[in-house]
């Protein structure tokens, strides 16, 4: 016998509660439990609640000496109804910030992810700066701990944008928090401009180092996002180094990425050796034949060398998450702090009244010899009214009325005192407090410019050593398949219409990419676009088939086709430009019957003539023909194409292979992201065909030639000039010669010219650096010397006059000595030299 469920209807006993009604209340405590005790932190002073008892447990045993941070732990569980773990992990997790808490001993490293050691054998304590931020009991508001025996502060009095400057993260029950740290001196910098009503900007910064691009910061808002990178050095030919992690990752973990994407063929790489020391160094040794900028620009691509990370600002405020940005909340918290330094400024003036009070009353009491008046008292009210009356003629010269608590003290001064009385240092006293509440009185009048002076004072006391340690730079974006190592092999049944990588027993293609697209021709006149797989059909009888590059406005594609309908033969040239993948397209008129009779593929947009065989039954009169593409205007792939003849063809023969029908490729060379271009961002190099070269040179000496493949990576912090190469062109240098205190100019020709190699044309010797290069045909520049600013000399010097052309390993001429300051060339040299293409200069 079963029993019958429970009517919603029928009447429960009293006390009665519905488990939906229990789930649905214990869900919501829960909930805003987590929220607003565990996971988000609070706006006034940025902290979690374990962070903000860690912190006044400290201060409580503050003695200016380490403690040991197991007895802290013990010390914070009188606040922290958790277990010590969590309180561990907080600690840690502090100190490791190095703002708050001053450590001693092992705290791990979160670079390397190494934990700290044991809490027994670390020691920490409360740094300077937090003990004059974050601590005040007299503006500190109170509460019961979790077992009523201890009182703990509601929020801690915190005058300094902490949760900007610390970050912090958090997941709770249905939000979380991600907020990024920023830079210490930039932080009192924008609360400094807030104040004078200035705009300002705050982005990231981590103590990881690595490179930020803040495009999408958002301020920080929901939807945002920032790309984060570590830094790539080409240590050789065969090797490169990472110099640093980014932000929430280790060096293991990174480590483990980059064999992740060598094991999937991502990359080609023969080991990494984790170097790092103090610092950050992880060596990538390459594999044979692979090129350092491919590679370098494989790892941002495929591993976790370049991460995005999206902030999302959440925040107690007024006991309810809020979602906010940087801005607003630095805002805040600078506002919030300006009333704590009004309300430390009100107490520090009554303070002062009460002195002034207590010190005016003292004087008056011991110089009109009041006290003796009460000798002949015999009760203390009497005592009391005696020394009132006594100063009823001076209460006019009091700032309040005298109260019976000033009598009292005046009752509790010893004779000691009375007779060492000093009324000099009395009057210099009151004198003193009198000026402290005329400057307490002016600084609550002018609360913003004290607050200025309040920011400006930390930035001087604490800003030493915390400048900005991330990069802020924009990234390029880096196309996956234009990098992806080549892991498999193409391969072709052109009878049955597949391709693919499993098709091992058919006809080798070529060797790809797994992210790579393919391009393929069908002797119908159809294409299609598809991506590398295993097998895939594309149609019978493939008479092309390549790797496809999206938006390429250079490879031209010949056709000639007969139209099955008509049986005209037209001719066409096109470009693929942009398809929808897995699509067919017909390239014919599309009637049933059509065929290809002619197809070649260009890269650069060549026009081949071809010679044409009629068939012989046809009434034509001349039987062959010559056809020239190259008076064929590249069209859309859906042109129909020009007529070349009615009659029906027997052979379609190449009789001179064409030349280039496109202008030279414009290139541009874009100093903000150190790459070229052809977007026309940055400045233009030039026009380029297949052997032209770029050449580069650098401030450590050097110059390298380089082809212009949009892969090729620059030094951009070290580039002195890039331009389209010329062979007869002279290149002018002027460099430091450190051991012997002077400017060496010398003019010469490139005659080195070994792609991607590094040669070095000034002298060798430590200190010895490139100071101005040009390859104008006749550099007048202009120099100044002089060991003092104010104390210039200008002097304009035609080089190409008192330098000759010698070879590019001469030492040079001296041309000034350690005292120049600049040598540059004139505004018309350079309104003239941009009006001829010039070279970029940085």
């Amino acid at each position: 016998m079963t029993e019958e469920p429970i009517s919603n209807n029928e009447e429960l006993a009293p006390n009665t509660v519905h488990i939906n009604d229990m789930y649905q209340s214990w869900f919501l405590d829960y909930a805003s439990y987590v929220i607003l005790e565990r996971a988000v932190p609070a706006i006034e002073d940025g902290l979690k609640p374990v962070q903000r008892r860690i912190l006044h447990a400290m201060k409580e045993m503050d003695d200016g000496r380490f403690n040991k941070v197991a007895n802290v732990i013990g010390q914070t569980m009188q606040y922290h109804p958790h277990g010590d773990a969590s309180i561990s992990d907080a600690i840690v997790n502090l100190g490791q910030k190095d703002l708050m808490i001053e450590t001693q001993g092992n705290w791990g490293d979160n670079r390397t992810g190494d934990s700290a050691a044991a809490a027994r054998y670390i020691e920490a304590r409360l740094s300077k700066f937090a003990l004059e931020v974050a601590f005040n009991a007299k503006t500190t508001n109170w509460q019961l701990s979790y077992d009523g025996r201890k009182n703990e502060p509601l929020t801690l009095p915190m005058k300094f944008p902490l949760l900007l400057a610390q970050g912090a993260e958090g997941i709770a029950v249905g939000l979380s928090t991600k907020i990024l740290p920023h830079n210490f001196c930039e932080i009192l910098d924008a609360a400094i401009k807030h104040l004078k009503n200035k705009p300002f900007e705050l982005y990231p910064d981590f103590n990881t180092g690595g490179m930020i691009d803040v495009a999408n910061y958002n301020d920080g808002n929901r939807g945002g996002k920032v790309r984060v990178r570590a830094h790539i050095e080409e240590v050789d030919k065969k090797s490169i180094a990472i110099k640093d992690v980014p932000y929430g990752l280790t060096t293991t973990q990174l480590v483990d990425s980059i064999l992740k994407a060598n094991d999937s063929g991502k990359i080609k790489i023969k080991s990494v050796v984790d170097n790092t020391a103090k610092d950050v160094e992880l060596l990538v040794h390459l594999a044979p034949g692979v090129s350092t900028d491919q590679t370098i620009d494989a790892l941002y691509a495929f591993t976790d060398c370049e991460v995005s990370i999206s902030p999302n600002i959440c925040v107690i405020i007024a006991d309810k998450p809020h979602f906010i940005g940087a801005t607003q909340l630095l805002k805040h918290s600078v506002a919030h702090t300006k009333q704590l330094l009004l309300d430390e400024l009100n107490i520090k003036l009554a303070e002062l009244e009460e002195d002034w009070q207590y010190s005016s009353l003292e004087k008056i009491f011991i110089e009109k010899r009041i006290y003796r008046d009460i000798e002949e008292q015999t009760t203390w009210e009497g005592v009391l009214g005696a020394i009132d009356k006594g100063l009823n003629p001076y209460k006019k010269l009091l700032r309040r009325e005298v109260t019976q608590e000033d009598i009292i003290k005046l009752t509790e001064i010893r004779i000691k005192r009375i007779s060492k009385f000093d009324a000099f240092k009395a009057d210099e006293h009151i004198r003193g407090v009198e000026q402290g509440i005329e400057q307490v009185k002016y600084d609550i009048e002018h609360i913003t410019d004290y607050a200025i002076k309040y920011y400006d004072g930390l930035l001087k006391k604490y800003g030493k050593g915390k400048e900005r340690k991330t990069e802020i730079r924009q990234f390029e974006n880096i196309q996956a398949n234009t990098v992806a190592i080549a892991n498999t092999k193409l391969y072709i049944n052109k009878k049955d219409g597949f391709i693919g990588t499993s098709l091992k027993k058919d006809e080798f293609v070529f060797d790809c990419s797994d992210l790579d697209q393919v391009i393929t021709f069908r002797r119908d006149g159809k294409m299609m676009v598809t991506k590398v797989a295993d097998k895939t059909f594309v149609g019978k009888d493939i008479i092309h088939v390549a790797i496809f590059q999206k938006g390429d406005e250079r490879t031209t594609y010949n056709l000639m086709y007969l139209d099955g309908k008509t049986g005209i033969t037209y001719a066409k040239r096109f470009n693929v430009t942009g398809i929808t993948r897995d699509r067919e397209y017909d390239l014919t008129r599309g009637n049933p019957g059509s065929k290809v009779t002619w197809f070649t593929t260009n890269p650069n947009g060549e026009a081949e003539s071809v010679a044409i065989t009629l068939h012989p039954g046809s009434k034509a009169r001349v039987k062959t023909l010559d056809y020239y593409f190259e008076e064929l205007d590249i069209k859309n792939r859906s042109a129909q194409g020009n007529q070349v003849t009615k009659y029906p063809i027997k052979q379609v023969k190449l009789k001179e292979k064409g030349r280039s029908t496109l202008s030279a490729l414009k290139i541009w060379y874009d100093p903000a992201v150190a790459r070229l271009n052809k977007e026309g961002n940055g400045q233009l190099l030039g026009r380029f065909e297949d052997k032209d070269r770029i050449i580069t040179f650098y401030k450590d000496g050097t110059y390298e030639l380089t082809d212009f493949e949009l892969t090729n990576r620059f030094d951009a912090d070290n580039l002195l000039l890039i331009e389209k190469f010329n062979p007869e062109k002279v290149v002018t240098a002027v460099y430091y010669d450190a051991k012997n205190d002077q400017y060496n100019a010398k003019r010469f020709l490139v005659e080195t010219q070994t792609l991607k190699t590094k040669y070095s044309v000034i002298k060798e010797g430590e200190g010895n650096y490139l100071q101005f290069v040009t390859t104008l045909q006749e550099p007048v520049v202009i120099i100044k010397t002089g060991k003092k600013k104010s104390e210039l000399t200008e002097q304009e010097t035609a080089l190409h006059e008192l330098v000759d052309i010698t070879g590019w390993k001469t030492i040079g001429t001296r041309i000034a000595g350690g005292d120049l300051k600049e040598i540059a060339l004139p505004v018309t040299a350079n309104d003239a030299a941009a009006q001829n293409d010039a070279p970029t200069l940085f």
